[in-house]
């Protein structure tokens, strides 16, 4: 007789450890050594098994270099000149430290017993401290850092005997976290202008060998941390996220050449440590050495993965053997973050979207200045904006298919030139076709449904009602060919979110004609013939928008006053999770709860109606199996 894995292909495997979404996942930090004496702004260079430390004060400036062999520290060779706020890199055999303060641009190399002076840094006395580098002992790289005075843009290459300067940073800074190698070097975040405040900046720079390009943007700004890795492997650690007093930090976050995640803290949180920036073991191996707490400490903790380990899957269930216990993958919630995503081509705003995520989606028509009823189309790709097949009536406030694929979307209704519009055109992944209109014509309605052929739109403002209220409490549903008038809103209202299938949607928030706020944060559900009112939001708002399903969606952005919040839904409850880094209403949004993109809208920034766009990442976690 055939067994059940055999037909289905699957089975509960047993593993040792918790899947995990990479290998950089599985790392944790443990206690090393400690240092023969307690010092901060050391300089660390090698991989956790054999690493050297060098430079530093106690409080005094300090020659004195200790040699690591994974368990204890060794005090061997001096350098030729003593100095704190330096960078190092290479092996414990092949070794090079060079800037810092007071050293004036020194250089040294280390053959594994002996310590030479090479070429100098370009940048003279007291003018190399506080900069980020990466490389080896024959090919490193230092950029921006301080005299004091000035925050530096200013970057170098060192070419195994010589320094030369190349293209500068496009911001200046220093204290930032440095990695990777001279084609392919970062430096991340660190304090930037003005000079005498310690202004953090989470912004991120990547070095291809002859031009500065930003990138993703750390979660956390933190200056004076430390670095390890390369391009698509690196992380950085520790380091101060005050602002006008010093907080030690334990965060390490992850680049995968795409974005940032947080992994797994220090045990203890410090700064103006000594690390290991090792880019040939990427993130799989680091070392942090010394530094303050604030205090001078000489505890070191060496950060390491696993040496495999199994893909985490959605849904998938296992037996972890550590834990004596079956688990199970699921989407955690509330867990998420947001992140800079591609700009738009054109600002605007009250568009509308559909994709299945952050790498997926499309934004069509809005008001994008001077233009009022745009016909503009936009897909993205998870890094840039195309521009694709116009509409054929341009239009803003209109509603969309919710969170389609975005090969079979539908664009109904809105505000058409001069009018209200009822007019309904869907997308075959190339161009719109007209199709039947809606029973009502209207706009700041909102939309839910999964597919050109499956829409549903409620509430808004409409022909059916004068102008200016009481707004619309009507429901139509679209089923391929024609709209049906269904059940109304128990609460008329505009501007509110919408999300979910024609037989499981969310109306959410809004705008009422009647009370003082107008602005509501009530909710309600539709079972397919009637609206319910369930749990309300944390806060009332409207213009916000939504990705996610009737049981497991984010409400995101709205107004007054313009927010950043975010909140999760879980089928019963609404709880506030991380917030957008831009505050904005009327932008557009899609997607899930564990992948969705917010685009444009009204923000405070100048000018207001904005082309900039966020992607929400959700994550998934391990959970035990209970059985009750």
């Amino acid at each position: 007789m055939a067994k059940y894995k055999e037909i289905k292909g699957f089975k509960v495997q047993t593993l040792a450890s918790d899947t995990a979404v990479s290998i950089a996942a599985t790392g944790s930090w443990s206690s090393g050594g400690n240092l023969n004496t307690a010092k901060g702004q050391v300089v660390g260079f090698g991989v956790t098994a054999a690493a050297g430390a060098a430079m530093g004060t106690s409080p005094s400036l300090v020659t004195s270099f200790e040699q690591y062999d994974g368990s204890s520290w060794t005090e061997t060779t001096d350098i030729n000149t003593a100095g704190r706020n330096g960078l190092g890199t290479g092996t414990l055999t092949a070794g090079l430290i060079y800037g810092g303060w007071p050293r004036a641009g020194k250089t040294e190399s280390w053959n594994g017993s002996a310590w030479t002076e090479v070429g100098d840094m370009t940048r003279g006395a007291n003018a190399s401290q506080s900069q980020a580098g990466g490389g080896s002992q024959t090919a490193a790289f230092a950029a921006g850092g301080e005299p004091g005075t000035t925050y530096f843009q200013l970057a170098e290459i060192w070419n195994g005997s010589s320094w030369t300067e190349v293209a500068e940073l496009n911001t200046g800074r220093q204290a930032a976290q440095g990695f990777g190698v001279t084609t392919a070097g970062y430096v991340a975040s660190g304090y930037s202008p003005p000079v005498g405040s310690p202004y953090k900046t989470a912004n991120v720079e990547v070095y291809n060998g002859s031009s500065w390009t930003e990138t993703t943007n750390v979660n956390t700004a933190v200056g004076q941390g430390g670095g390890a890795g390369n391009a698509t492997s690196g992380i950085i650690f520790a380091g101060n996220t005050g602002s006008t007093t010093a907080v030690a930090a334990a965060k390490t976050e992850f680049w995968d050449g795409s974005s940032w995640t947080e992994l797994a803290d220090m045990s203890t949180a410090r700064y103006q440590l000594g690390k290991t920036v090792n880019p040939s073991t990427g993130s799989t191996d680091a070392l942090a050495i010394g530094g303050e707490v604030p205090s001078y400490v000489a505890s070191t903790e060496e950060w390491a993965t696993a040496s495999s380990f199994t893909k985490i899957n959605l849904g998938q269930v296992y037996y972890n053997s550590t834990a004596n216990a079956f688990k199970v993958t699921a989407l955690s919630a509330p867990a998420g973050t947001w992140a800079s995503g591609g700009t738009l081509n054109a600002k605007r705003n009250i568009a509308t979207a559909c994709g299945t995520g952050n790498s997926s989606n499309m934004v069509t028509g809005g008001s994008s200045p001077p233009t009022n009823h745009s016909t503009l189309n936009e897909q993205y790709n998870g890094t840039a904006w195309t521009e694709v097949g116009d509409l054929n009536v341009g239009k803003n406030n209109a509603s969309s298919a919710g969170n389609s694929p975005i090969a079979t979307t539908l664009n109904y209704a809105g505000d058409g030139p001069g009018t209200y519009s009822d007019t309904n055109e869907s997308w075959n992944n190339t161009s719109w076709t007209e199709e039947a209109d809606l029973n009502v014509s209207g706009n700041a309605a909102s939309g839910f449904g999964v597919s050109a052929t499956s829409a549903g739109r409620a509430g808004g403002q409409s022909s059916a009602t004068p102008p200016g209220g009481p707004h619309f409490t009507g429901t139509e549903i679209w089923n391929g060919s024609s709209w049906t008038e269904v059940n109304n809103l128990n609460d008329s209202r505009r501007y509110a979110g919408g999300v979910g299938t024609v037989t499981a949607a969310l109306y959410i928030g809004g705008d009422r004609d009647t009370g003082s706020p107008s602005q509501t944060a009530n909710v309600e559900s539709w079972d397919g013939t009637n609206w319910t009112e369930i749990a309300n939001l944390n806060s009332a708002k409207q213009a916000g928008k939504t990705a996610g399903t009737q049981t497991n969606t984010i409400f995101f952005g709205g107004t007054p006053p313009l927010t950043t919040n975010t909140e999760v839904w879980n089928g019963s409850t609404w709880t506030e999770i991380g917030d957008m880094t831009v505050a904005r209403a009327n932008h557009t949004g899609g997607g899930s709860s564990s992948s969705a993109i917010a685009a444009g809208g009204e923000t405070p920034l100048s000018p207001a109606v904005t082309a900039v766009a966020e992607e929400w990442s959700g994550s998934e976690t391990n959970a035990t199996i209970t059985v009750s």
